[in-house]
């Protein structure tokens, strides 16, 4: 595919993290054991139930796990690992939460993988829209831009699998493969009725965390992701734009397409900006509410600044435009963001496995909730991909000037 002049640009200046989960916001603490990745787990078909568990009736699992290891066909599919690993993964999909789930070590592994930034496959970041796998955002530059996916297309189909039902790590999983291995998905556009196939290849995915680009007096800060790096490449390029001064006149702070990551990491970035106050709270199901602050003294806490969203904006990253709106420290250029307002646990479990469990909402600094709703900019207008103008850079130079 011939990339124009615009799409050339923003392979070299934006890159844009691949998220397992859906541009999942994770609630950081010492919760949880970190315990070595590999192997299976060790099965041992103990039937007794717990005294705690005495009321709950198993006697149906165990009829069923009995009829599959004497009637069914092919005896070399009965891995008692994998089939313990799927029932613990359907009690959590029974929920009916899609950003719960449990995670066999290898997706588990690779959820660790994403929030370091380094992994094989095609450059999607995966979530969910009305219940419907979905693209939340391509990595500029990557396999599946280049073969025409875009924010918000429907995954319909996993090479021949329909993906009705299927959770994230799953979805993940069979997307994912070997450098140079080929992957069919079969996608419709947003507002669109004909889906269309896309045969793509996969590559080694390196993903930086933070791109600046100085342009005619103004810093282009570009933040793709919310990851283990995120605060330390973030501090030498905010060290870039002080070096600068008086130079930078102003800020473009661009989240689009940065699908989230950590929680602390939304608190550390809006707390640049920010001399003080609320930048978000945490609702759990008791109604109780938790506040995160601005911790840290900033260094850019006066300097004129523009946010730039749009619809792969997620999670961590709508937290950062949220708080920096309603504190009325920068305005929002783009289009709505993706509504990812829930807050996921990471919990690693024995053997190398884990769990995520939706712990909780998060709210905006005003207490309004935005999930599935998203945040809509000051300035809203579209990005045409069609010429090699940045239409909502150029708004938010105007603005700034």
């Amino acid at each position: 595919m011939k990339l124009n002049l615009k799409q050339i640009r923003r392979v070299i200046v934006t890159l844009i993290l691949v998220l397992l989960a859906g541009g999942t916001g994770y609630w950081l603490g010492g919760h949880g054991l970190t315990l070595p990745f590999g192997g299976e787990p060790k099965v041992i078909l103990e039937r007794s139930v717990p005294a705690e568990r005495q009321d709950i009736d198993f006697s149906l699992f165990w009829q069923v796990w009995d009829l599959l290891e004497r009637s069914y066909i092919d005896k070399e599919a009965l891995k008692p690992a994998e089939m313990v690993y799927g029932a613990i993964k359907g009690l959590a999909a029974s929920l009916g939460d899609p950003y719960t789930a449990f995670l066999a070590p290898e997706e588990n592994k690779q959820t660790k993988e994403d929030l370091g930034g380094s992994f094989e496959g095609v450059g999607i970041q995966l979530g969910y829209k009305n219940g419907n796998l979905a693209v939340v955002a391509p990595l500029v530059g990557m396999p599946a831009e280049r073969a025409g996916v875009k924010a918000g297309d429907l995954i319909l189909k996993i090479e021949d699998e329909d993906t009705v039902g299927v959770s994230l790590p799953e979805a993940v999983r069979l997307i994912r493969g070997p450098q140079g291995t080929s992957i069919k998905l079969t996608l419709l556009h947003e507002g669109q009725t004909q889906p269309y196939e896309a045969l793509i290849t996969r590559e080694t995915i390196l993903v930086p965390s933070v791109t600046i680009e100085f342009r005619d007096g103004l810093a282009h800060l570009k933040l793709m992701r919310f990851g283990e790096r995120t605060n330390e490449e973030w501090d030498e390029a905010v060290d870039k734009i002080i070096n600068r001064q008086p130079a930078v006149t102003g800020v473009v702070l661009d989240l689009r397409n940065n699908p989230g990551g950590y929680l602390s990491g939304s608190v550390f970035i809006a707390s640049e900006f920010l001399s003080s106050g609320v930048v978000v709270q945490q609702e759990y199901a008791n109604g109780k509410r938790e506040t995160f602050s601005v911790d840290r003294r900033g260094k850019l806490t006066a300097i004129p600044l523009v946010v730039l969203v749009n619809e792969g904006s997620a999670s961590a990253s709508e937290i950062v435009a949220g708080a920096l709106h309603e504190h009325d420290r920068a305005k929002l250029v783009g289009e709505p963001t993706f509504g990812k307002g829930t807050i996921q646990e990471a919990q690693d479990l024995e053997g190398g496995s884990g769990l995520h469990i939706t712990i909780a909402r998060w709210l905006l600094p005003s207490g309004e909730s935005i999930d599935e709703d998203g945040i809509v900019p000051d300035y809203q207008l579209e990005d045409n991909p069609d010429t090699e103008i940045d239409e909502q850079f150029e708004k938010a130079r105007e603005i700034l000037r």
